[in-house]
């Protein structure tokens, strides 16, 4: 484990070497083949449950994730919410966090340090907890060397304060900072005192900055700008003598925001560009904007990135995501590609990186548009079409009209013209994300907000979305393969496996949603699944 803690333990290495022949020996342990619908999946976005108990968005637009393994459990603090706890990687539940004197800063990070944790962030002071989820007490301010404020200069212009902070603890317990200036400063490193975690030990150390050859760092939708960028979200740790020091560019309010890594021999560095960077980059389809998050040691022994999703509308709405993480020969960390469709969970599959694609592919994308499409719907406002709802991207969205309290969505999944037969697929999973309301983002404010009269259209006493899924083979019987007519988990993502169904139509129906989600806007429905094979004569 290389996360907050110490990686070996000199027991535990002895122990390691002692059975190594034994273990050499004996025959490779192979994982059964997974099964669908017994073998458990998940899907980017990820579906967190939000930290409201009234169903508003509260604990949905996260972003900066840090993940502290702790107990054997996985605590995960992000900005937009306290923190949630998974033994898993899969299931997350919420968890209030509580700070004297504050706040759960922005981009909050908690490293374990002596017995004791320690959280900061942005323009946050030092704070210390006996307990990972607090109560956390402040600690003090940060200092410099000198036991000054702790002050930087980034391309001439003075910056005060902390900023997207990483403490690492190294093997030997000696702790340090990362940290990013400003723009296109780049990321510094500084050993911190061991008796005052306030304090710098030594003056802070230049790592590296922006490069304007390295393009997927530079600022801008498609990293137009040539010697601009924000470079930021560092995050470290140690495997097999590699230190690894994750950073992001171009820019948390651009899709094309995205994660490369560089590598040392020493915590201090010098550190070196990978040459397989950028390391998580999306820009385009339902998951984009794949930066500024961590990597953590899964219960199956795996690597994991969990990142940052930037919505493309708004600019800055966000969503979180995760992937296995491969290291080649050389040591190169990886990553096969940032997935949207469901993919194989931790623990299921021996090499997630080579085996963890499930195979299901999205069936629904923009067929309300296709030729001879038989799908329809309930209603739709002018502008928000219902086939924003399947059109691949979560920069639209539809929105059913107000008087709709229980709106209607079907795909015919199989149109073709009138020189193919039907196509029919087996269905086996499907994924809903429920825009939240008010549309905020980066920018001027001037989203839709939540419409009083809209919100007495919304069947009341629910605090979670609910809605069932049917599908059919002719568009006329139709049967439930889904029914969360029932809910009370208030998620603005919804993941679900179906029972394996070949069928030409689905069709979604929400039959409750929360009111503080009015207008109803539905950003993405797709549902998985395989193509049955057709008959050749």
């Amino acid at each position: 484990m290389t996360y907050r803690s110490k990686t070996f333990l000199t027991a535990a290495c002895a122990a390691s070497i002692a059975c190594c022949a034994l273990l050499w020996s004996q025959p490779t342990v192979r994982k059964q083949a997974p099964k669908l619908g017994q073998s458990p999946r998940y899907c980017n976005p990820l579906p967190i449950e939000a930290s409201s108990k009234d169903g508003t968005p509260q604990g949905v637009s996260l972003g900066d994730v840090t993940i502290v393994v702790e107990g054997g459990l996985y605590y995960m603090f992000c900005t937009g919410g306290g923190a949630w706890v998974s033994k898993d990687l899969l299931e997350w539940k919420y968890q209030p966090v509580e700070v004297r004197g504050g706040r759960l800063p922005v981009a909050p990070h908690v490293a374990k340090y002596n017995g004791a944790f320690y959280m900061s962030g942005n323009n946050a002071p030092l704070y210390r907890a006996s307990d990972i989820l607090g109560p956390y007490e402040v600690v003090g301010p940060w200092k410099n060397e000198k036991g000054e404020p702790w002050t930087g200069v980034s391309n001439g212009k003075p910056w005060t304060g902390a900023f997207d902070v990483d403490i690492y603890v190294d093997d030997n317990n000696k702790p340090y900072l990362y940290f990013p200036g400003r723009s296109t400063d780049g990321i510094y490193v500084a050993p911190l005192d061991p008796k005052d975690l306030t304090r710098f030990a030594a003056a802070p150390k230049h790592l590296f900055g922006f490069k304007p050859e390295h393009v997927w760092e530079r600022w801008g939708e498609h990293n137009e700008y040539e010697n601009a960028a924000w470079i930021e979200g560092p995050w470290a740790f140690k495997r097999k003598g590699i230190y690894y020091l994750l950073y992001s560019a171009s820019g948390t309010q651009w899709t094309s925001y995205a994660q490369g890594v560089y590598t040392a021999r020493n915590p201090l560095g010098p550190f070196s560009y990978s040459p397989r960077n950028p390391l998580t980059r999306k820009t385009t389809g339902v998951v984009t904007g794949a930066g500024h998050g961590c990597v953590v040691q899964g219960p199956d022994g795996n690597w994991w990135v969990f990142y940052t999703i930037v919505l493309p509308n708004p600019p800055g709405g966000r969503r979180l995501g995760m992937d296995p993480v491969g290291f080649d020969a050389q040591g190169n960390m990886y990553v096969r590609s940032v997935s949207e469709t469901p993919q194989w969970a931790p623990g299921v599959v021996a090499d997630p990186v080579r085996d963890g694609d499930s195979g299901s592919i999205p069936l629904t994308v923009n067929k309300l548009r296709a030729m001879n499409q038989r799908g329809g719907f309930s209603s739709q406002k002018p502008g928000r079409d219902a086939a924003y709802a399947v059109d691949g991207t979560l920069g639209t969205w539809w929105e059913p009209a107000d008087d709709d309290v229980r709106p209607t969505l079907t795909v015919d999944l199989g149109s073709v013209t009138e020189f193919e037969d039907p196509q029919y697929f087996t269905v086996d999973s499907s994924r809903i994300v429920f825009a939240t309301g008010a549309r905020g983002g980066f920018g001027a404010r001037g989203g839709a907000g939540v419409d009083p009269a809209a919100a007495q259209a919304a069947p009341s006493g629910s605090v979670a979305f609910r809605y069932k899924i049917e599908t059919s083979r002719d568009g006329k019987v139709y049967e439930t393969v889904l029914d969360k007519t029932n809910n009370n988990v208030t998620k603005y993502t919804e993941f679900d496996e179906l029972r394996p169904t070949v069928c030409r139509f689905v069709r979604l129906t929400i039959t409750e949603w929360p009111r503080a989600a009015s207008p109803l806007g539905i950003l993405e429905f797709t549902a998985f699944g395989k193509a049955v094979p057709v008959k050749r004569p």
